[in-house]
Parts: C-alpha cells; structure tokens; sequence
C-alpha cells in the first residue's frame, strides 16, 4: 500500500466519522472535531469545506451541522408518497417470500410496507433495523425478530449507530429487502448518509436474494452519498416503467426488473 493510498484512506475514515458525529449531536464545533479527532484545526476545516461542498454537511457559525432535514422528506409525507403504488410492489415482494424464510429489511417507508404485506407469512426470521417493520411483523407469533441496539432515530424508527453495520455483518438471510433514496442514470444507488450506503451494501450482499423495492420517483430523486449498483441486485420491484430517460439501464437489467403498477 502506497503512502498516498493510506493519507486517503486515513481522510475517508476521518470525514465519515465527521458525518456521523454531527448527525448524532445535530451541530458539532471545529473545536470538538478537533479534540474528538486527534488533529489540527485546519484539518477539520479542510474536511468541513469538502463535507459541505458535497452537500452533506452545512456549515453553521464556528463549526458545522447536520443538512438531513434539508434533503430528505419527512417519513410521514415519505409513507404517504405514492402509496397505492408501494403497496403493489409489497405485494409483489410477499408473493416470492414463502414462510418460514429469512429475511433482511432496511429502513424507510417502503420496506416498512413490505413488511405490512408479510403479515400473512408465518415462522420468518427478520433482521431489520426498521422498527416500523420489527413491530408490524412481531405481531405473528411464529416469527423471530432480531433488532440491532443503537439510538433510534424519530419519527422514521430507524436504529442507527456503529453497531448496525456489525449487526447486518453478523448474519446471512435468503432475501435481503431494501430501498435507496435515488437512482443514478448510470444505475448508482443513492443515500442521505454514508452510513446508510454501507448498511445496505451489507444487506445485499449477506443474503442469497437481494430485492430493491422503490417507486419511479426514485428514478429523478438526488441524494448525496453514492454506494452499490441496480446492476448488482438480483430483483428489481418498481411501479411502472422507468421511461426514455433510463431506457438503457432498463433494457440492461432485463427481467430482473419486474413492474408491478399502482391498482389495488
């Protein structure tokens, strides 16, 4: 390893952890990064200057804070947006989940419908840090729920903390269930947060079946952090066709994409 490949790594540990630190506390100082850190000060503003260039920090007087509430919708009008539609794709995601089988959910509104649609299975074992799933499916008294500790994260229910990664990375499951944020014309799949790319890296790559559940707003949705490709998931469910605009990734995926529309 290159000298300049372990600055650059050593830079990318730092920043996330600069990203992770202000979503905990909401607004960090440039004084606490420092003493947190172990470094200089200018090389805490160096970090906040390209954090906030990236739009995904923003700067606030003598240190910086969290941008979340800025990009992402709140998870009520998330839960509400295109709901017809989700509950297709969820119905679509129950029809290959047979009972008794094991199962990742990642957060957010659409594999918390998912989990809805699963009320009917029995004797699954779920792993999710999605408490609105946890809850929903721990009505089934077959059913095994496992829930990472951490801090949960309102009104979304969503457990974070470093323990997540380390949860999803301890365990393997048949179906792995997770939704972005965006999707890239070129097929990359976006987040708000680092932190959430990596959980969901885990979650595909963990289980034998990776299913992405997402509506076609998705499709025109930007998001900061980048991580993974629709190219590498092994079921695609979405509500209608993504249009001229993603053509070529469509035609690229092939049947993996299943289109489900929005009647009930």
């Amino acid at each position: 390893m290159t000298l300049d490949s372990k600055l650059k790594s050593k830079t990318e540990i730092r920043r996330e952890l600069i990203i992770e630190m202000t979503q905990a506390k909401g607004n960090v100082s440039v004084e606490m990064l420092t003493e947190f850190l172990g470094v200089s000060a200018q090389t805490v503003r160096r970090d906040i200057n390209q954090l906030c260039g990236e739009n995904l920090l923003r700067r606030r007087h003598g240190g910086v804070e969290s941008f979340e509430r800025q990009l992402n919708a709140p998870y009520q009008q998330r839960a509400l947006t295109k709901s017809e539609e989700k509950r297709a794709i969820a119905r679509a995601v129950a029809d290959i989940i047979p009972d008794g089988a094991t199962i990742f959910i990642s957060i957010g509104s659409t594999p918390a419908i998912v989990a809805e649609a699963l009320t009917q299975k029995s004797e699954l074992t779920v792993m999710t840090n999605n408490l609105n799933a946890a809850m929903t499916l721990s009505n089934e008294p077959s059913n095994r729920i496992i829930i990472p500790g951490g801090e949960l994260r309102m009104p979304d229910r969503d457990i974070l903390g470093d323990g997540v990664l380390d949860f999803f990375n301890s365990y393997r499951a048949e179906f792995g269930i997770f939704g972005v944020a965006g999707v890239t014309e070129d097929g990359g799949m976006l987040d708000f947060h680092a932190s959430e790319v990596r959980v969901r890296e885990a979650i595909r790559t963990h289980c034998k079946t990776s299913v992405l559940v997402m509506d076609s707003t998705k499709l025109t949705r930007t998001a900061p952090a980048v991580g993974g490709s629709i190219f590498d998931v092994d079921q695609i469910i979405m509500d209608r066709h993504p249009g001229d605009d993603f053509s070529a990734l469509s035609e690229r995926v092939g049947d993996r994409l299943k289109l489900v529309g929005g009647e009930v």
